[in-house]
């Protein structure tokens, strides 16, 4: 067994800057289920959006988030997020972050449902690297802060109301507990869940299975948010087409080459993410096409070189000139807004456990993440949950009556790449981005029946991964059957209206409510 005053489990930004935060009151271990850059925050292309440009204030941040997020915002967590979110990238940049600038000065450029210029970006579309890169470089400086890479979460341990600590499987396979004063989860997202995402490999959902198994409370787990522009060829994987692409000009067109976005929202290419990605569905179905097209012909060359060198060189790798070809693109999983219900200051409602990125749900997204939001997210309630979990230094660290035990291995279960390919289809097709009550029903019947083949001891990570896939697939699912409107990023065919008078609130769970 190992010992720590706080454990860590992640390293995306979220998880990085409450390391820092933190190392100044004990010992930090930071567990990563891969390499400490193979999360989503080194993916990040598109930008942050803070209030940092002439004319820009953290209030009309805030206006644009509250309505890109349909209702569901919590006006007090935004208002903690435009407004400490300047100080933090300030913070960030005294650390050595550097931005893209024209004549001295940051260079902002526009994305969805933004009213105006605020996305700081840098290497043009490569701000996620930069960040992750500044944040290490810093943790690496801190002797508290230890990392353990390519080490899987397989349960926290609980006893009754609070958390002391989490079994892992290390490097080396052996199966471990680590015990801790504070444990935070910054474990990232689920967009494995579906065939087609922009998320890496490990984001399987790990944290919000292991969360509900513990006990904590969920909420808005039927949110999940489909990025509108990935690229679409055979040969390709799914890679991301930032939406900073039309925000300096790109243009969406279908496979009559005819422009579209006009006749779904007021902003046209600009509008929401959850409005473009059904309209681009939409044109897709009734053209009979597998992609739309995003046509950038009209901006100068040197100006989309300079502008998105990273989507410059992937598609001309895959014989496509972003300045002459039109580029194929469809919707792609991307982000969930729902997660673990955490309060303003990252405290869950297990006592000594917090969380923050994309992994909590602190309700800063609402039904809709409004664009470049998440890197913000992830610096300010990061931070927060440090100072959270400080105030735990010292505490007497104790493992708790309720630790898992390691169990014997059990026989191997059926074919776990054939179930977890079967698993992406059925969440695709039943709840991707326009659902019903009937396709969500079917869904979670097919998954409660996975569940009873691949829920119990598992022989390996594999295994486990496996089961925390099902876990957090049947969460969205029967969270999205439950709430019987559309609203954001949740689309009923059946319920195709937005209810506020019945379900302008979150849906909240946790185990104890329902069979798990």
């Amino acid at each position: 067994m190992q010992q720590t005053d706080f454990l860590i489990i992640g390293s995306g930004v979220a998880g990085l800057r409450a390391a820092i935060e933190l190392a100044g009151a004990g010992a930090v271990n930071v567990i990563t289920k891969g390499a400490v850059a193979e999360g989503s925050t080194w993916r990040a292309q598109g930008g942050i959006a803070v209030a940092l440009a002439e004319g820009d204030e953290p209030e009309l941040h805030m206006k644009d988030t509250l309505r890109a997020g349909a209702g569901l915002c919590d006006e007090e967590a935004v208002r903690v997020l435009v407004e400490e979110g300047v100080s933090c990238v300030e913070e960030l940049i005294s650390w050595g972050a550097k931005f893209d600038e024209e004549n001295g000065r940051l260079s902002f450029t526009q994305e969805a449902a933004h009213e105006i210029r605020r996305i700081i970006h840098a290497m043009g579309d490569a701000t996620g690297e930069e960040v992750h890169r500044t944040l290490m470089r810093k943790a690496r400086g801190i002797k508290n802060i230890k990392f353990m890479e390519h080490t899987f979460l397989v349960d926290l341990i609980t006893d009754e109301k609070e958390c002391s600590g989490a079994l892992i499987i290390d490097k080396n396979g052996r199966t471990q507990i680590i015990s801790a004063g504070a444990t935070i989860l910054a474990s990232g997202g689920l967009g494995q869940l579906y065939k087609d995402t922009t998320n890496s490999e490990v984001a399987t959902g790990d944290g919000v299975a292991v969360a509900w198994r513990a006990g904590c409370e969920l909420q808005d787990m039927e949110f999940v948010q489909f990025h509108p522009t990935t690229l679409y060829l055979p040969s390709a994987p799914c890679f991301l087409i930032s939406e900073s692409v039309r925000g300096e000009g790109g243009i969406l067109r279908n496979s009559e080459g005819k422009t579209f976005m006009a006749g779904y929202h007021e902003m046209g290419d600009l509008a929401p993410r959850d409005v473009v990605s059904r309209a681009i569905f939409s044109q897709m179905w009734r053209t009979g096409s597998g992609s739309v097209f995003l046509d950038m012909t009209h901006l100068k060359p040197g100006f989309l070189r300079k502008r998105f060198p990273n989507i410059y060189l992937t598609c001309k790798e895959y014989g496509l000139d972003i300045a002459s070809d039109l580029i194929p693109v469809r919707p792609a999983a991307h982000f969930l807004m729902g997660g673990i219900r955490t309060s303003l200051t990252a405290q869950t409602s297990i006592e000594r456990l917090l969380s923050c990125g994309e992994v909590a749900s602190v309700g800063v997204h609402g039904a809709n993440r409004l664009a470049s939001n998440s890197l913000l997210e992830g610096l300010v309630f990061g931070k927060r949950a440090g100072v959270s979990a400080a105030r735990y230094s010292g505490r007497g660290i104790a493992v708790g009556k309720g630790s898992p035990e390691e169990k014997a291995k059990p026989k191997a279960k059926p074919d776990l790449k054939h179930m977890k390919k079967s698993l992406k289809q059925l969440m695709e097709q039943k709840a991707g981005i326009v659902r019903c009550g009937k396709s969500l029903g079917e869904a979670l019947e097919k998954l409660e029946e996975w569940d009873k083949i691949a829920g119990g001891a598992c022989a390996s990570i594999e295994e486990f991964e496996l089961r925390n896939m099902i876990t957090a697939a049947r969460l969205i699912t029967a969270s999205a059957l439950k709430r019987e409107e559309s609203r954001g990023a949740h689309y009923r065919s059946d319920c195709p209206d937005t209810d506020d008078k019945h379900w302008k609130k979150h849906i909240v769970i946790k185990s104890s409510d329902v069979s798990s």
